[in-house]
């Protein structure tokens, strides 16, 4: 039976080093009670602070700050729409030393080196060639997942699919009222590549094999948690050769009436 991690020591049993840029997607409630079971109370803060200490200074931390209201019609608040994306990236944007970019769908809360590169994106498209997304592919960024499966993080292989222009997927504007930093209110829009429904398609990410035979993929049992660490530039080879090779049938299934 594998011994207890302390949560704040996690970090240094994974492959992160000084300088990386690091993506963190999240379900902490596992890791939490493993904490209280063994005695630690968990403090998203602290587990936080253990990322940036392990990048440190030369090194970049987002966290995905996702929220989907503004495809509704909502208003999307800069300082005041709250993440939808797991209590740690709640947390981040607490924090004096993260700031949040600026799309209203796909936002992150940052840290570090690249922070202000990140703030002044103005990118239209969710998951374009101008996005965090691009950033991270082309800058070798590593994604972190904790305690939560592909199909319910991996969001990087929408990114693939716009690049490659998967025919079951097609670009959507989405119009609403946006609050800005200083209190602005304005009619914007902005747009995502989103599945076709029609079709029934539905995200299906079948492709982790691949990833672990292409190293683009590490995975750890850690305090009975699974964390899956991905090199998002060898992830994107992966994926796009599941489009060339496949058309794409790794990325997604297809719902049949009446299920």
């Amino acid at each position: 039976m594998q011994d207890y991690i302390p949560y704040e020591k996690i970090v240094d049993y994974l492959d992160v080093a000084e300088e990386d840029i690091l993506f963190v997607g999240s379900d902490i409630t596992l890791l939490g009670l493993s904490a209280h079971y063994n005695g630690e109370k968990f403090d998203p803060n602290k587990f936080i602070d253990s990322m940036i200490r392990k990048v440190g200074s030369g090194g970049t931390v987002l966290f995905p700050t996702y929220n989907w209201g503004f495809c509704k019609g909502e208003t999307f608040d800069y300082k005041n729409t709250v993440s939808k994306t797991g209590s740690l990236s709640v947390e981040a944007l607490k924090r004096k030393d993260f700031i949040r970019t600026k799309h209203p769908i796909y936002s992150y809360a940052v840290w570090g080196k690249d922070s202000e590169k990140l703030y002044n994106m103005d990118n239209i498209s969710s998951f374009g060639d101008d996005s965090p997304f691009s950033y991270m592919r082309k800058n070798n960024a590593k994604m972190l997942i904790i305690g939560v499966p592909y199909d319910h993080s991996f969001t990087f292989m929408h990114h693939v699919e716009e690049m490659e222009n998967v025919p079951y997927r097609y670009m959507k504007d989405f119009t609403a009222y946006y609050v800005d930093g200083c209190g602005k209110r304005s009619m914007r829009t902005y747009s995502m590549y989103v599945r076709n429904l029609e079709m029934g398609v539905i995200t299906q990410f079948k492709l982790d094999e691949d990833m672990k035979k292409d190293g683009a993929s590490l995975h750890y049992t850690i305090n009975n948690v699974e964390f899956i660490l991905i090199d998002l530039s060898r992830a994107y080879e992966v994926i796009r050769r599941d489009i060339i090779n496949n058309g794409g049938r790794g990325l997604y299934g297809i719902e049949k009436a009446g299920e």
